[in-house]
Formats: structure tokens, sequence, C-alpha cells
């Protein structure tokens, strides 16, 4: 397996890496980010100067920043080094989730019909998952990933932990490739990686 460094924006960003990551052939060197993506800009410069030397792999979320990902990456990093790997999830890495349609009913424990056909085409993938689970049989789940009424957070204080485990354990990137179509460019760019044969600088494309 080929170790990849790694930017993302949250902890529950984590799992998913991870599983494509090895799907790819490659696994997690070093987790960077966490933080949000607002940092993100001011750190590319550096993580694509090091992308010259060894494998990188960040991950950002579309959200409504730009019209679609070809423009926000040609804004935030016009020449990539030739072992980055700058990925955009249209619109946001939930959708990669709801993309495996089959898995997101057992675990969430909510009917199949329910669950969006083209998750990509959502405007808010989080908030998507989040009202899915409000129609879960299993009460434990509604109250981790949920938000109390009145309390300002978009989502449940067990959210993380349901999706970071859904994401490790359940998840088909395999089947949800095929529903998505950032992911699959996703999965196949990272299969790239593996021509690397460090060490030493390696520049261009």
């Amino acid at each position: 397996m080929l170790p990849v460094s790694v930017y993302i924006e949250g902890q529950s960003d984590l799992a998913v890496v991870a599983r494509i990551l090895s799907m790819a052939g490659c696994s997690i060197h070093a987790v960077y980010g966490r933080t949000g993506k607002s940092g993100m800009g001011a750190q590319m410069a550096a993580y694509n100067s090091a992308a010259r030397f060894a494998p990188w792999f960040v991950l950002r979320d579309l959200d409504n920043d730009e019209p679609c990902a070809p423009i926000l990456v040609q804004r935030m990093l016009p020449h990539p080094s030739r072992w980055m790997r700058f990925r955009v999830a249209v619109r946001e890495v939930e959708s990669w989730l709801l993309a495996d349609a089959d898995r997101v009913s057992d675990y969430f424990r909510i009917a199949k019909r329910l669950v969006p056909g083209d998750p990509e085409g959502l405007a808010d993938p989080k908030q998507a998952l989040v009202n899915l689970v409000r129609r879960s049989r299993v009460r434990a789940i509604r109250e981790d990933v949920v938000p109390e009424e009145g309390v300002s957070s978009p989502v449940g204080p067990g959210y993380v932990s349901r999706v970071s485990e859904f994401a490790r354990d359940y998840w088909r990137p395999e089947i949800a490739r095929q529903s998505s179509l950032s992911l699959d460019k996703c999965i196949n760019r990272l299969g790239e990686l593996l021509e690397y044969v460090g060490p030493g600088p390696v520049e261009g494309q």
C-alpha cells in the first residue's frame, strides 16, 4: 500500500478517505486539517510543494462555493504538482455515502425508497442525510444524528461517530462510485499515484 499524506476538512471525512485510498491501493501516511475549509486555501501552496516529492491527497467539499468542481480546482490550485491529488466532493462528502443506497438503508434503518437516487444533485447532502435519519426506525440512531429542537448545530451529538462507523464498516465505494461521478473520478485519479516510485523530487504535471 502506497502511503499518502492527506488533508481533510473534518473528522467525519477520515473514514471515507481511508476507504477510498485503500480501494486505490494506498494508505494514510499522515493526516492534516480537520479544522474546516477556511484555512485550506492558505495551506495549498505548501501542500502542493510537498507533493513534488511524495503523494498527497486533499479532499474538499464543493458546497456552493462555485458552480462546479473544475472552477473551484482552477481557482485554488491551477498548477498541481505531479503527486498532488486535489479532489472535490459534489457537493459534500455525504453525497458519496448516500450513493450506496442499500447500505444507507440498512445501517440507518430507513426505507430504501427514501434515499435520493441522484446524490450529486442535492443542494445540501449533509442536511439530506440528517433528514433521512429523522425517519429511522431506531431511536438511538435518530438521537445521535439528528439535532435536538432549538439546538444551533445542524447535526446531532453522535453524528461524526455514526457517519465514521458507516463509512468504515458498511459503505461500499465500489458501489457508490456508480452513482457519483466525482467519487468515480477521485478513485481513478488516486489509482494513478501507484506510478510513484520515490524518493526524490519529481516535477511536472
